[in-house]
């Protein structure tokens, strides 16, 4: 019996030769994840949805999260003994046993590559001295992405009551991770030599995230398994500059599950170009102008979206509130963030484009301007 699903519609818009338009339905493949979603890497508009709300186990795929904690917990090199107790866990493990010595940054090669739980707990037992409270920290920055569907119990995505997610939710996560740059490099590697062990030796890992060879341009994310959760899959994939990132979530047919889907969103998204505005000014103090014309090195960013336009986006300039006399052109001088629908997309450096000198007025002048634009500066910010 045909099987279908529920999935937002795509329409290809082609000009004819004479001139005129034609749309084209473009069908999505059937797949068989019980949940789904893909959305745009650069600005997380959601391309393609299969109930992708619903809130489901997401096995190991939850170790996205505790890899980014781990990561932003500093001290990634710094050796240390694991804890004995947490590495004793079923399941995946990259090997880790009673006396090894590690770093932050080879359990996250551990969870990201073979999977290993064992890394997980001992990543989460080093940051915040238990599972529990490990999952209490996931748990809060879960709320400050706003995952409204998921909830983590274990670091390392092993079942325990109310753990789960959405595909949607864990698409966004996947998102976030990525910013990280030493995140991104991790999960894109086929295998790694690293070291560690008592005493440390040099071995290799293996990545399980066999899409890494199967599609040209994936480049992470991460696998799970488990017996309630089924194959679950979390995916990213760059292509003649579109980024996206897939989610399936108990799907049997996951590596081809995703290809099928990356070969249908690829086909109906599109790449925009959002101008930069070029009237961005800041408040100098001190100096022989009030106003300092600020400028990025790129007139436009490049994004991948479907449904998107140009007046969906907004720029909001980053910085201190004021800059102090004598500027130079070509000084950073804060960051222009862009937004699509109030998610961040990414945030630009800004430039000064002119030469700013010291006002040439006496010493106590200078202090009286400067305590004026000071006022004047802690006023605007009241008034908002």
């Amino acid at each position: 019996m045909k099987r279908y699903v529920t999935v937002f519609s795509s329409i290809i818009i082609a000009f004819t030769a004479s001139g005129g338009i034609r749309a084209y339905a473009v069908e999505a493949p059937e797949i068989s994840a019980k949940a789904a979603a893909v959305i745009s890497a650069d600005t997380g508009e959601v391309l393609y949805a299969h109930n992708a709300a619903e809130k489901l186990p997401m096995a190991s795929t939850t170790k996205i999260m505790t890899v980014l904690l781990c990561l932003e917990s500093g001290g990634l090199y710094d050796e240390f003994t694991v804890d004995s107790e947490a590495i004793k866990v079923e399941g995946s493990s990259m090997g880790l046993r009673e006396g090894d010595t590690v770093t932050k940054y080879a359990l996250c090669c551990g969870m990201l590559l073979p999977s290993g739980n064992d890394a997980a707990n001992a990543a989460a037992v080093k940051i915040s001295g238990s599972i529990e409270k490990f999952a209490a920290l996931m748990n809060a920055r879960a709320r400050e992405m706003g995952l409204s569907k998921t909830y983590f119990v274990t670091p390392s995505g092993l079942e325990g009551e109310g753990h789960g997610s959405s595909a949607a939710d864990m698409a966004i996560l996947a998102r976030e991770a990525l910013k990280n740059d030493l995140f991104r490099q991790i999960c894109s590697q086929t295998s790694m030599k690293l070291r560690f062990g008592d005493p440390p030796y040099e071995r290799w890992l293996k990545n399980t995230n066999k899409l890494l060879t199967m599609y040209d341009g994936v480049y992470g994310v991460k696998t799970g398994f488990t017996d309630e959760a089924g194959r679950c899959l979390v995916s990213a994939c760059e292509r003649g500059g579109k980024d996206l990132i897939c989610v399936t979530l108990n799907d049997r047919n996951d590596w081809n599950d995703h290809m099928a889907l990356y070969d249908h969103v690829f086909q109906t998204a599109r790449i925009i170009d959002v101008p930069l505005p070029t009237d961005i000014f800041a408040d100098v103090a001190g100096g022989s102008a009030d106003k300092l014309r600020l400028k990025a090195k790129t007139d436009h960013v490049s994004v991948t979206t479907s449904a998107g336009d140009l007046s969906d986006f907004d720029f909001t300039v980053l910085g201190q509130p004021f800059m102090y006399a004598p500027v130079k052109s070509g000084d950073e001088a804060g960051e222009l963030r862009i937004s699509y629908m109030g998610r961040e997309v990414e945030r630009v450096p800004l430039y000064a484009d002119e030469d700013i000198t010291c006002e040439n007025k006496s010493s106590a002048d200078s202090k009286k301007g400067l305590l004026r634009k000071i006022k004047e500066t802690i006023g605007r910010a009241f008034s908002r």
